[in-house]
């Protein structure tokens, strides 16, 4: 599953570190480096207690019994699209393992008509009962009798509802050509849902095969996991169709998959003979032209990557219009939300077609890692997600090397996860998960993007054959089965004769992660300290070093696995810089000594530095600057080197962190002079760019026009919000429309400058738009209006019948980065409207986004005192984390600012005064 997860803003765990400083010059001499271990004594309870933050305590759980189990579910499902309701039999293939009078499943809003189990050549036994567990979605059923050992066949008749939460078997809303309004039922079972739609053993390890049957309008597509086999009319209504599919391989019930509604398709074959559909709202096959195309690239590479064969005859993608994540794995029936899967050739922007590629390899390596091979339980949910959070990268790298993916990883998911490990209140990789409530709360930045980056800082220590080799044999020893961390661990050992799991469980098993203090001394000794982020916690850190004589090779490579160790680099010469970490590989901070430092600065000027490594060392300095280990104006000195910076994904992460300081200096009096410096910086890269694309231009290009626009327009420079203003007014009219790639910019800077005018133009835009990525480009945006009356409208337009509901998340959050008015706005929103929002969310990830999106940025130690007493008096379990998390960023935000804000405000003013 790919979940919309936005940059985390938060503040470096070791802020109480005071790292030693040197600053002697280099020599012409060997080069000693000297990597030292110091324990920064930081735990994550006594930081809790001293926020205020109640740790949760964990619900009492206990797995599935194991004394029956499944071999296969014959299911058939009559869906009521008109009255949202469903009839459901069920007749599974089970297991007795031994002697019990009842079986116990997994069951949540499911009524049980009847029940009875035969126990194979035995007579009928009927159930006597029914006892629902509510909070533990589980249901027992009782009989009269013991039920022996050996095969039989449950029998289970059911009602359920359609529901409208986007979980389950749920309805999803589209509107006809016409504009009617119609409902197509559709699934979204990960993590602990298909439980609302069968009654069902709904644990990952508990295996089955599945034959699917759906009784349908017979105007309707039915679609499940596998393909048709037989479709006939249904015999009490000949409105009706039953259609059955084939059998599915062994497989979880999380990855099963139903869609009743009324879609158009395109088609093609991988060119190992895989059927491929992308299935879209009627009218739009178009739009599916582009994911086909990726799809069919992607089976084939995947295949070739993993040497093992997409086991299915077939896949489709489908486009649902109501849908709570980015897309879902389901074997041979993956789901997306519209805007990840839909391409208009002349109306969708760059970073859409980017976005469609990246979650379609997300998606499509899931049909191996994760439903071929699947986690044994939750714990292992990171295996799933992180894998293919990294895998997805590799795949796009392969089909359009053009878009300079792997930088782009740095700055989307690298640091991301970074940011969010430094806090108190983050998490291991692995955690330990008990109750469905606990589930939701581990699909976040650490179990995919932290994930995503052990991983590729592992490939990177492996190197790709031995990697490789050792994915094809975990794969196929583990083929239609279930595994663990360790599992994988093993397979890669012994491929590559590296001590792979004591590595790595360094990394998996405890949060945070070390941070390299690089110092040289008169001899080229350079002092490294590895601090740690909480007590008596051990990486093995696999460190790399590079020079400026060849900046893309590592010189050296060590595994820092002591406290103390040393490594001597011969002939450096004394205009020479070193660079820890190239390629930005390692998952850690660096923290190098002023004289360091100054010698890099040359090599982001010149551009000799690597992109990534460019990207790198300012985002380090930015979160130890957040830390409180150095001043935030040695940052913004920093930054000023970027003035020759060609690279897109270096000004997004640049733009990303300067978006973060704003936000914090908007409490402050001198708001403005902060938006003066990020026009000073983004001027002449503006100027050079210009509005209009140029012969030659690529993908890259049309991403960071759109970046550097949409950045000046926001902070108000004359000339851009003038041609903005210009150029809306066109499109607005019709004399000259706006390419996809600048409207964002146009609409986010007329908004920010806007009126009440401006706000109704924008929303008719909106009722106007045909495509979901028009509406939630302008959705996003919308926040960006700044009087209180209009920010007021915005709102309340978030829960309006124009919004979807996965959507009003990304308006009230837009509301909420956009000004400190409209945070305070957005809060108080959120406050008001609690118990709608709660009970349309029912406690899924989309909860955790809205709550982290709307307070995080507050930087007012009161703010979090409140946030923590709403919370504890509306409880939201699935986001107890989150919130224990943006309660820790609030108090973190109000110290940096408290200790910074002075000598930021000084170093802005300084910086107007021309030299003598």
């Amino acid at each position: 599953m790919l979940l919309l997860l936005s940059r985390q803003v938060s503040l470096s765990l070791v802020r109480q570190v005071t790292p030693r400083r040197l600053s002697s010059p280099l020599k012409a001499a060997p080069l000693t480096l000297k990597l030292s271990v110091r324990l920064c004594s930081v735990s994550a309870k006594a930081t809790s207690q001293h926020l205020g933050v109640t740790m949760p305590e964990r619900r009492p759980f206990v797995r599935l019994p194991t004394d029956v189990y499944p071999v296969n579910y014959g299911l058939s499902l009559k869906p009521d699209l008109i009255d949202f309701t469903f009839e459901g039999k069920l007749e599974a293939a089970v297991e007795v393992t031994q002697g019990t009078n009842q079986i116990v499943m997994n069951c949540a809003d499911i009524d049980i008509i009847t029940a009875s189990f035969a126990p194979e050549g035995g007579e009928e036994i009927n159930a006597t009962g029914f006892n629902y567990q509510n909070e533990d979605e589980k249901v027992t059923l009782s009989f009269p009798s013991s039920l022996q050992k050996g095969s039989g066949t449950l029998k289970i008749d059911f009602v359920g509802e359609l529901n409208d939460k986007m979980k389950g078997f749920y309805r999803s809303k589209y509107a006809t050509t016409s504009g009617e309004i119609r409902y197509a039922a559709v699934t979204q079972f990960e993590a602990t849902d298909a439980r609302r739609a069968f009654p069902c053993w709904d644990e990952p390890a508990i295996k089955a095969t599945f034959d699917i049957t759906l009784i349908v309008p017979k105007d309707r597509v039915a679609l499940s996991n596998m393909n048709v086999i037989d479709r006939k009319p249904y015999p009490e209504d000949d409105s009706l169709v039953e259609v059955k599919f084939a059998t599915t391989p062994i497989m979880s019930t999380y990855l099963v998959a139903f869609v009743i509604g009324e879609y158009d398709f395109v088609e093609s074959q991988s060119s190992d003979g895989v059927t491929v559909r992308v299935y879209t709202p009627v009218g739009k096959a178009e739009q599916g032209k582009f994911a086909l195309e990726v799809a069919t690239k992607t089976l084939p590479f995947y295949k070739d990557y993993f040497s093992v064969p997409y086991p299915l005859p077939k896949i489709d993608l489908i486009a649902i219009a109501d849908f709570a994540a980015g897309a879902m794995e389901n074997w041979g029936l993956v789901t997306y939300r519209e805007t990840a899967l839909l391409i208009d050739p002349k109306n969708s922007c760059a970073s859409s077609r980017q976005w469609v590629a990246l979650v379609v390899g997300h998606e499509l390596a899931h049909q191996w890692f994760g439903n071929l091979v699947t986690m044994e339980w939750w714990t292992h949910l990171w295996l799933n997600e992180g894998f293919a959070s990294w895998i997805e990268y590799l795949c796009v790298d392969h089909c359009f090397p053009e878009y300079d993916i792997w930088t782009q990883f740095v700055s989307a998911d690298y640091t991301r996860a970074l940011d969010l490990d430094a806090l108190d209140n983050s998490h291991p990789i692995e955690v330990n998960v008990g109750h469905p409530s606990e589930v939701d709360e581990i699909f976040d930045a650490i179990s995919y993007s932290k994930g995503a980056s052990v991983i590729r800082m592992l490939h990177n220590y492996i190197g790709d054959e031995d990697f490789r080799k050792g994915m094809n044999a975990y794969l196929l020893k583990f083929q239609h089965k279930n595994a663990s961390t360790e599992d994988l661990w093993d397979c890669l050992e012994q491929a590559s004769g590296k001590p792979i799991a004591a590595v790595m469980n360094s990394w998996t098993k405890q949060m945070g992660f070390p941070i390299i203090v690089v110092d040289q001394e008169q001899v080229q000794t350079l002092p490294v300290q590895c601090l740690k982020l909480c007590e008596v916690c051990v990486w093995m850190v696999p460190i790399s070093i590079c020079t400026s004589e060849d900046p893309s090779c590592s010189k050296i490579k060590v595994l820092l696995d002591q406290p103390e160790s040393t490594v001597t680099i011969p002939n450096i010469g004394p205009d020479k810089w070193v660079k820890i970490n190239p390629g930005t590989v390692g998952f850690y901070r660096i923290q190098y000594s002023s004289g360091m430092l100054e010698s890099l600065l040359p090599g982001i000027r010149d551009l000799t530095l690597l992109p990534v490594d460019r990207l790198g060392l300012q985002n380090d300095l930015f979160s130890l600057s957040r830390a409180g280990m150095i001043s935030t104006v040695e940052v913004l000195r920093l930054m000023e080197a970027f003035v020759n910076e060609p690279n897109y994904t270096v000004w997004s992460d640049l733009s990303c962190n300067l978006g973060v300081l704003s936000s914090l200096l908007s409490y402050t009096e001198f708001h403005e002079e902060i938006q003066e410096f990020i026009r000073d910086l983004f001027t002449p890269i503006g100027s050079k760019l210009g509005w209009d694309s140029k012969s030659g231009e690529g993908h890259l290009d049309a991403l960071l026009r759109g970046l550097v626009l949409g950045k000046l327009g926001k902070a108000g420079h004359k000339a851009t919000l003038d041609e903005a203003r210009r150029r809306f007014k066109e499109h607005v009219e019709g004399k000259q429309i706006l390419s996809a790639d600048l409207r964002s910019p146009v609409y986010l800077t007329v908004l920010k400058h806007g009126d009440s005018s401006t706000l109704d133009t924008m929303l008719k835009l909106h009722k106007q738009a045909d495509m979901q990525e028009e509406k939630n480009r302008i959705e996003r945006v919308l926040g960006a209006i700044s009087a209180p009356e209009l920010i007021q409208r915005v709102l309340n337009f978030a829960l309006s019948e124009d919004v979807r509901p996965q959507d009003t998340v990304s308006v009230i959050g837009g509301v909420a980065g956009s000004s400190k008015q409209g945070r305070k706005a957005a809060w108080k929103f959120v406050r008001d409207n609690w118990e709608e929002l709660h009970n349309r969310y029912q406690g899924g990830f989309l909860i955790s986004r809205l709550i982290k999106l709307t307070v995080d940025g507050f930087a007012i130690d009161k703010m979090a005192a409140e946030v923590k007493s709403f919370f504890e008096s509306h409880h939201a379990p699935a986001a107890e984390r989150t919130v224990q998390q943006c309660c820790e960023n609030i108090l973190l935000n109000a110290a940096w600012l408290k200790r910074d804000a002075d000598d930021i405000h000084k170093y802005l003013l300084q910086r107007k005064v021309p030299p003598v």
